[in-house]
């Protein structure tokens, strides 16, 4: 499927777009050109080429050159004030229309996933790259390359009707969104203390995301909470080394691990309400031994909390650490919980009444039967910061070709992610869209 999706090439995207306008027929007055449209479409072919150049050239967090330098010379052809190593390979663009209007900033990301690619493209990546001391691969497995791309090509857009344009809009290409290298700072978070919302006020602020849940040509927009908040936590399990042949003589940190790993989720399962609001809490790494017959003195462990509510986090976080310290001692062992290590992810909330205006915007643009009210994703986004303080909307564009079953596509974050390239002209046609509209442009 992943070939047929690459031959449809243009043409398929070109014929994905005269799908979604004839099939619903969107509101609009006959002599009202859909502006947004015509610069879609236009732009398809070099939208398609970035991203292309882009996932072949994928860059873990903080290490965004080459992506950040395309991006920044990408910004400066359109004549925008451009501004670069924005916490550390950041690029904000500023865009003035001709016309008084309201302030926007929308949002992309650039970074990829020490992950190895597994799918067989002529733009396949091939990359390497030290990731916590590790060599990894590393593959654009989020669909980054596709956000940096189509906002490249919003930028154009919006550039090419500058002095029709209402209001100013701030393109913010952001690092290091899948959390930071172990030590360092950066993200969404780095990029507003270093005063970017300080400089420019934004009225909203609009981010999208390409998901594998949905096929090609369905747009997912949520009301409220849309994603969860996130804590990163990082536990060492003590025990004393000894000889493989004699545990007596030792305490073994990799059983004890075991058995908090394994009572760790009830925590979910049998302690939280999860009927009111949902949780999850993963284990993600463990690390411990160095030969098959030698009980280690220590066990590393790294994970995952997500939540909606605060007062769950904090009883997901204290039973975390009764259980692990109890067990540990049970064992005559000792367990070091710290949570959160780093900065946690808000809760990603959708601005309600902003959501139905870009909900109807996205109708308009690709046929309201295409759009449809979303769920909660249990993933996390560092947008939440930047939509904590200021009216925000982020969406979620299908990318998994249409006629494959979307429930069982490889997820985000999987080797076997697949982008149809289809879905980059949906995405960026709904995202222009809404942008124009709440601009008050001629859309």
């Amino acid at each position: 499927m992943h070939q047929i999706s690459m031959r449809r090439g243009l043409t398929g995207i070109a014929a994905m777009m005269c799908v979604l306008a004839i099939g619903s027929q969107p509101v609009r007055a006959a002599d009202n050109v859909d502006i947004a449209a015509q610069w879609t479409t236009k732009l398809a072919p070099q939208v398609v080429a970035w991203r292309r150049d882009i996932h072949q050239h994928p860059e873990l967090s903080n290490r965004e050159f080459r992506t950040s330098a395309l991006v920044a010379k990408e910004l400066r052809a359109l004549g925008l004030e451009v501004k670069t190593n924005v916490a550390h390979t950041g690029v904000i663009a500023l865009l003035k229309g001709g016309k008084p209007g309201p302030k926007l900033a929308i949002r992309a990301d650039m970074d990829a996933l020490p992950v190895t690619e597994d799918v067989d493209l002529p733009f396949k990546s091939l990359a390497h790259g030290q990731y916590n001391g590790h060599d990894v691969g590393v593959m654009h497995a989020c669909g980054h390359d596709g956000h940096t791309a189509m906002l490249l090509g919003i930028a154009t857009a919006m550039a090419g009707m500058r002095k029709d344009l209402p209001g100013e809009v701030l393109f913010i290409f952001q690092p290091a969104e899948e959390g930071v290298p172990t030590g360092e700072d950066g993200g969404a978070t780095m990029m507003l203390k270093e005063g970017m919302f300080r400089d420019f006020k934004p009225d909203a602020v609009f981010g999208m995301h390409v998901v594998s849940w949905l096929n090609t040509g369905t747009v997912e927009v949520h009301s409220g909470p849309a994603m969860a908040g996130s804590d990163t936590f990082a536990m060492t399990v003590h025990g004393r080394q000894t000889h493989g042949a004699m545990p007596w003589k030792g305490i073994d940190p990799i059983v004890t691990s075991a058995q908090i790993i394994t009572a760790a989720q009830t925590i979910v399962s049998r302690r939280l309400d999860i009927g009111s609001l949902p949780a999850v809490l993963t284990f993600g790494v463990i690390e411990g031994g160095t030969r098959f017959n030698i009980v280690p003195d220590k066990v590393e462990l790294q994970g995952t909390l997500r939540t909606f509510d605060a007062a769950m986090r904090q009883q997901a976080i204290d039973d975390l650490k009764g259980m692990a310290g109890h067990i540990a001692e049970a064992n005559g062992a000792s367990a070091e919980l710290t949570i959160p290590v780093g900065t946690s992810n808000p809760v990603l909330i959708n601005d309600p009444a902003l959501s139905v205006r870009v909900k109807a915007s996205i109708g308009d643009a690709i046929g309201a039967d295409h759009v449809i009210d979303g769920k909660v994703w249990m993933a996390s986004e560092d947008f939440a910061w930047l939509s904590k303080d200021v009216p925000g909307v982020y969406f979620f564009v299908g990318s998994t070709p249409a006629g494959q079953d979307a429930a069982h596509a490889p997820a985000n974050h999987s080797p076997k992610f697949f982008l149809d390239e289809a879905a980059l002209q949906v995405g960026m046609h709904s995202m222009l869209r809404a942008s124009l509209d709440f601009l008050g442009a001629k859309s």
